[in-house]
């Protein structure tokens, strides 16, 4: 650790030779200032050097406040600093128990622990409105859990009743704003969130990341502070990527296995997790964390699941004189809404992986009219973006009516959501990026439907 950091009680001591906590090994003993060993790392040292494997050594001088390097014939580059712990596994210390039990409440960060101190569900909703466009029902649970996650994990939810955690799932088409909609609240909200992506997991011994590696991000975003990452949020993007290989001859190390492997951080366990790193090894410390406060907000895709839904209502819709036709359900903009356990089954999830996310939800593809207020109405929306940058240069950009609703039908046709909108975007802006610095006598810009189809030029105002 750095010389800072030596009379600094806020962070642990890291043996340097097995990784281990002061917490975990008890107390350290120095080394040089800015090296520690455990005292089961130096018996064992103490041990070899008895049994003469360890070879001739100088004298050890105690003079110093600790082992003298230079008598221990240590290089140079462990004297001066080698084994400085980087900061990124610098380990923050636990409060002690009799700290956190005193009359007035847990003496921890009031931003993570005192619900009060957070704005109630429809602030929040409000506040997710300025940047997310529709989704109402997906921002309203997801303001609803974030809220009740914090009161449950106060000491006032402490009684005979456990309050048990409603981990979510998201489903919805690419471009609706799932992971957005979670960038957003991480952003509004003063708590310890980690974003993270199911397409590297892999069942552990093979080569990707292991299940615990969402927990490393975790407690990454809480700046290593243990106490705050067990009572914080983690959203798992692409979860429809670990669904369960359909005909496949080879093993499953990225589906089934990573789904088992998630069931009891999911539930709530004690995980031991690598700090500063997402995979374990002998160099990384390691820490504890009790999953059991943390909630889960898993979100996806799910190509193809539409088949399966209407595969499943048409069995009921097809015989005798109520039967519909077969296309009743083809152009249905809520068809997700009517997803069920039994669809995700069949999409290749287990059922104990569904069963710990009880709170299922879908988000709507996007319209024509959606895709319009997309790109003008929030706050940092794109065509903001681009007129800030040509303010900059004292030009006014402005956009045509139907210059939008031509883009917005651009994009849909690609079936890329509102990631499409900054692709065409940037195709019809560049010539106008390029070519506006040149004259200083511009002073508006006007985007026209006709340049969008590239049947003209956008309309030109010089200054006065």
């Amino acid at each position: 650790m750095s010389e800072n950091n030596d009379n600094n009680d806020e962070y642990e001591k890291i043996c340097y030779m097995c990784r281990r906590t002061e917490s975990t090994t008890g107390k350290m003993i120095q080394m040089a200032k800015n090296m520690y060993i455990c005292p089961d790392c130096m018996q064992r040292t103490f041990d070899l050097m008895n049994s003469g494997d360890m070879g001739a050594m100088p004298p050890i001088d105690f003079t110093k406040g600790g082992f003298n390097m230079d008598n221990l014939g240590f290089p140079d580059f462990l004297k001066n600093g080698a084994a400085e712990i980087p900061k990124s596994q610098q380990l923050k210390k636990k409060k002690p128990v009799e700290q956190t039990n005193k009359e007035n409440g847990p003496d921890v960060d009031p931003a993570v622990l005192d619900y009060k101190k957070l704005p109630p569900p429809h602030k929040i909703k409000e506040q997710l409105d300025e940047y997310v466009i529709g989704q109402n029902r997906a921002k309203k649970i997801i303001s609803v859990a974030v809220y009740n996650h914090y009161k449950r994990v106060t000491k006032d939810a402490a009684g005979d009743i456990e309050i048990g955690k409603s981990n979510m799932l998201m489903i919805g088409p690419t471009g609706c704003g799932k992971t957005y909609l979670v960038q957003t609240l991480a952003r509004l909200l003063n708590v310890p969130l980690a974003i993270t992506d199911a397409t590297s997991l892999t069942e552990a011994g093979y080569i990707g990341d292991d299940v615990e590696s969402v927990l490393s991000k975790l407690l990454k975003a809480a700046d290593n502070d243990v106490e705050r990452a067990e009572n914080g949020i983690v959203f798992i993007d692409e979860i429809d990527k670990i669904a369960k290989k359909k005909n496949t001859t080879n093993r499953d190390v990225s589906g089934e296995s990573v789904q088992q492997g998630l069931l009891k951080i999911l539930e709530g366990a004690n995980v031991e997790v690598p700090v500063g790193s997402t995979s374990k090894n002998a160099m990384v410390p390691m820490t504890t964390i009790n999953t059991k406060n943390i909630l889960f907000i898993c979100g996806g895709a799910f190509p193809d699941i539409e088949d399966i839904i209407k595969k499943r209502l048409m069995k009921a819709t097809l015989i005798g004189f109520n039967s519909d036709l077969k296309d009743k359900f083809d152009n249905d903009p809520e068809l997700l809404d009517k997803v069920t356990n039994e669809d995700l089954r069949e999409f290749g999830f287990i059922p104990e992986f569904i069963g710990r996310l009880p709170v299922i939800y879908a988000l709507h593809g996007l319209d024509t009219d959606m895709l319009v207020k997309i790109m003008k109405e929030p706050k940092n929306a794109i065509l903001k973006q681009y007129q800030k940058l040509l303010a900059l240069d004292e030009v006014d950009l402005q956009f045509d009516e139907d210059a939008l609703v031509t883009i917005a039908e651009k994009a849909l046709e690609k079936k890329t959501g509102a990631r499409g909108l900054r692709s065409i975007i940037e195709d019809f802006m560049l010539d106008i990026m390029y070519e506006i610095p040149k004259d200083s006598n511009i002073g508006r810009v006007f985007i026209t439907r006709d340049y969008i189809e590239g049947k003209g030029g956008p309309r030109i105002e010089m200054r006065n």
